[in-house]
């Protein structure tokens, strides 16, 4: 279950408790592409300092041994006479180390070969969690105290009771002690568990490790972390199921992304805010982004461009295309980016004769007609060819096209695709295409957010792994209150005093933004959720799918 589970940061396999296979071996030369053979295998299995079990075996490479190789390593070809082949010597090798994680010193190079002699023999190489101890060293020691990384540099430096001799026991030996002399070194920075071990083997600055102390007093709890300057301003945002565990990696360099290096080096302090469940924890984290904006947070910069398309209100209305959707309004939206707006408005524009004119008239225009009203495609109030009521009838069907139903949309595209695929026309479908996609996917997600951002109150519960329930207050769309309740707790009593604590708000809340509404709606919508109590009703009324039905959904 460890590979299923292993991006959940708060988890991690201490050092004393990992079972290591430090091997080595020994070649008739440095390349696997020019024919270089293994000749020698050597391991160690080794936990918690203990050591388990060693491995030895010559190997018969198949080719007479290089003299310059048997002077490095005494291996001749009459001390590999009778030695099993690669093919029986492998298998032996691989049981042994199963389970556990190899280390080598330079480990390319070995691993190279055992990965090639696997492929000779059709085997498949079992993916191995691999630690070098020739990178961790350069990590870890400076040039003083080694001006190489070589094993028996490192052997000496860590007065190891065995010294390295080019033969492969004796080396994996050496390296046993030389990971315990490193590790000896880097247990005093809090590197603790083997996730923690494979970041500090990455690149990390100084200055960063330096800094790893600004996680110690954070709590192995779910929250939210906020990185802070020297004058208290909001450097970056993040949410974990464990602060402390989370916040460490950024000094370990298990962060990835390239600017967090900078981030970490402006860092003064790490404030943590504890969170009842992993659903508040990332509510929270969307409020203090979009609170503080911080200059390394992505997601504050993408708060800012989303776009909507609706009807203006004025007595001939048209459709927009707006930064902000107000409360009430018709419209589909948001949409990450103005071209799929665009998208999304012209497909409404090819089903209904809106106008497509930008100007303003009052409710008794006479100006002249033009061109779209010559092609058919509006109905030209500009002239005063049609009336009011019959302007207003169209502005009804867009709007609940946009809102409630939008067959009319998905019949009118479907149809000119078709048209354009049996004319052979394909880009023109395919503009047909994109548009009806654009379209689709803003009314689904609107149907999804206004189902929910018009319920005055949902309550939904869901078991923890502890057995435990956590619970969560919705309002209008914004999380009001969120709890685990205690197991010798009633729940009745815990649900009601939770409601009573729960955040007021109304429709018309501006706080509410799409990001958390939709969180919200992914956590409801996944396996094991119960709704406890609904005030109101949550509805999706109309959900359409460009490949498939009309469906409606109700909750």
């Amino acid at each position: 279950m460890w590979e299923v589970q292993r991006g959940f940061d708060e988890l991690g396999r201490p050092l004393r408790d990992i079972t290591f296979c430090v091997v080595d071996l020994e070649t008739t030369g440095a390349s696997v592409k020019a024919g270089d053979r293994i000749t020698e295998i050597g391991a160690v299995k080794v936990r918690g300092g203990e050591v388990l079990a060693e491995f030895q075996t010559f190997v018969d490479p198949g080719t007479p041994v290089p003299p310059e190789i048997t002077a490095l390593t005494g291996i001749t070809d009459r001390l590999l006479y009778g030695a099993p082949r690669i093919e029986s010597a492998l298998p032996t090798f691989l049981e042994f180390a199963h389970g556990t994680v190899l280390v080598a010193h330079n480990a390319p190079f070995d691993t190279g070969f055992l990965k090639h002699a696997c492929a000779d023999a059709g085997w498949a190489w079992p993916k191995f969690e691999v630690v070098d101890t020739a990178v961790l060293a350069r990590r870890v020691l400076s040039r003083d105290e080694a001006p190489n990384c070589r094993l028996g540099t490192l052997a000496r430096l860590f007065q190891t009771e065995t010294t390295p001799n080019h033969r492969a026991l004796e080396d994996a030996r050496a390296t046993v002690e030389v990971l315990h002399g490193l590790f000896s070194r880097i247990g005093g920075l809090g590197v603790q568990t083997l996730e923690e071990l494979q970041a500090y083997s990455a690149k990390v600055t100084d200055a960063q490790r330096r800094k790893r102390g600004l996680a110690d007093r954070l709590p192995d709890k779910p929250g939210v972390y906020l990185f802070r300057d020297d004058r208290d301003r909001v450097l970056y945002v993040g949410m974990s199921r464990n602060l402390r565990r989370r916040v460490r990696t950024y000094f370990t360099s298990s962060e990835k992304r390239s600017k967090m290096g900078q981030m970490v080096n402006l860092a003064h302090h790490v404030q943590g805010i504890e969170c009842a469940t992993d659903t508040e924890a990332a509510i929270r984290e969307l409020r203090l982004i979009a609170e503080h904006a911080p200059r390394f947070n992505r997601r504050s910069r993408r708060q800012r461009r989303l776009h909507y398309v609706v009807l203006t209100q004025e007595p001939w209305p048209r459709l927009s295309i707006v930064r902000r959707l107000p409360r009430g309004e018709p419209g589909i939206g948001p949409f990450g980016r103005k071209e799929l707006a665009l998208a999304a408005l012209e497909a409404i524009q090819e089903t209904f004769p809106v106008r497509t004119c930008t100007d303003r008239f009052g409710r008794v225009p006479t100006r002249s007609r033009c061109l779209a009203a010559d092609l058919g495609t509006c109905l030209a109030p500009c002239e005063g060819s049609v009336t009011p009521e019959t302007y207003a009838a169209l502005i009804r069907r867009v709007s609940e096209a946009m809102t409630v139903g939008a067959v009319d949309v998905v019949d009118a595209l479907s149809r000119r695709m078709t048209i354009e695929s049996d004319l052979e026309r394909f880009e023109v479908a395919a503009t047909h295409r994109d548009r009806l996609s654009a379209f689709s996917t803003a009314a689904m997600r609107s149907s999804r957010l206004t189902s929910i951002r018009t319920c005055p109150e949902l309550i939904a519960a869901r078991r923890c792994d502890d057995g435990r329930w956590q619970v969560h207050v919705i309002r209008y769309g914004r999380l009001a209150a969120a709890g685990v309740i205690p197991v010798d707790a009633s729940a009745p009593a815990y649900v009601e005093a939770l409601r009573a604590l729960a955040e007021s708000t109304d429709e018309r809340d501006e706080r509410t933004t799409v990001e958390e509404s939709e969180t919200l709606l992914r956590w409801l919508e996944s396996p094991g959720v119960r709704l406890v109590d609904v005030v109101g009703a949550w509805a999706c009324p109309v959900i359409v799918d460009p490949g498939g039905p009309l469906v409606e959904l109700a909750g």
